[in-house]
């Protein structure tokens, strides 16, 4: 593996760890009534991920797809995980670009009924992109 293909998982765990703290205050922030801090916080976090999955595709074109190491039950746990992740993962950005439209077009009815839904399956696919690279990466197996 090449010096980039080494780095790039930190740097997007680290990305995607960004990401879920971003999300994470913009909703404080709009539910505090400060519009103008949640656009600004969850515009950063669509800047994130969008770097983010810049990212990851450039660390899949160097270096592949990963084998869990682990076995039994612990590798049953992590599949279930990465299997939820990747299957939220792809329904993920026409849902926040979709939230992000309506918000700039002014429909904030349509934009709040929509990240009822949005909003905690991005925070979802967040965190558990952060605790796939710790499963993967990170954590001892057996």
């Amino acid at each position: 593996m090449n010096q980039l293909g080494e780095i790039l998982p930190s740097v997007n765990a680290a990305l995607n760890a960004a990401s879920a703290i971003l999300i994470f205050f913009g909703w404080r922030a709009i539910r505090a009534g400060e519009r103008g801090r949640h656009r600004a916080l969850m515009l950063s976090a669509l800047a994130v991920s969008t770097v983010f999955l810049v990212s990851y595709l450039t660390r899949v074109a160097l270096t592949g797809t990963h084998r869990y190491p682990g076995h039994g039950a612990e590798k049953a746990v992590y599949l279930g995980l990465l299997g939820s992740h990747m299957v939220l993962a792809a329904v993920t950005p026409p849902l926040v670009l979709r939230a992000a439209w309506l918000a700039w077009k002014g429909r904030l009815v349509d934009h709040k009924r929509l990240v009822r839904f949005a909003l905690p399956v991005w925070m979802y696919v967040s965190v558990t992109g952060v605790l796939v690279y710790l499963m993967l990466y990170q954590l001892p197996t057996n």
